[in-house]
């Protein structure tokens, strides 16, 4: 069997590659004699390193491995989580959207009533301004008619006299 040497700060005894016996009797006067040793050299064996290191992992690595998963497997679900929260907020967002949308349509269609109501007047505007027109044409034709009536009235008055007005004989 081989020793290691390693040194070590805290108070302890020279001695020997310890033996089970000898390493509790080790720790026992380590405890007593609290630091009031200079650092000394301890000779540990190699092989009780190694299955004091194979016992910890072995004690330590399955709950360490299973934490691990653990860890992972939240990871995962914070993951998933994100992706819902985002597919979440997209779906408010479209809805806002929609709301959005429904309003300008509920707008769009009240303006459209507005116009057609709009078109209506002016197409019934259109209307009475050409009934107006053709009775102004009407009127102006009647005046023009009976302004030329009065004309030829007048006329034939003229002529009238003219017939009535005594006409001094030729002499012969």
């Amino acid at each position: 069997m081989e020793g290691e040497e390693i040194e070590d700060e805290g108070p302890s005894l020279q001695r020997e590659p310890p033996h089970s016996e000898d390493l509790q009797l080790a720790q026992q006067d380590s405890w007593r004699a609290e630091s009031s040793a200079p650092a000394e050299r301890v000779y540990v064996d190699k092989k009780a390193v190694d299955k004091l290191t194979e016992g910890l992992l072995s004690h330590y690595l399955p709950d360490l491995h299973n934490s691990k998963g653990v860890l992972q497997e939240l990871t995962q679900n914070q993951l998933i989580l994100l992706d819902t929260l985002d597919q979440e907020v997209t779906k408010f967002r479209d809805c806002n959207s929609l709301l959005d949308l429904n309003s300008l349509f509920t707008e769009a269609k009240v303006y459209h009533n507005r116009l057609v109501n709009i078109r209506k007047e002016m197409i019934m505007l259109h209307e009475k301004t050409t009934k107006l027109k053709k009775r102004a044409l009407k009127v102006q034709q009647q005046k023009q008619k009976e302004a030329l009536e009065k004309e030829h009235q007048r006329e034939k008055e003229l002529e009238r006299e003219r017939q009535l007005i005594a006409k001094p004989a030729k002499r012969t």
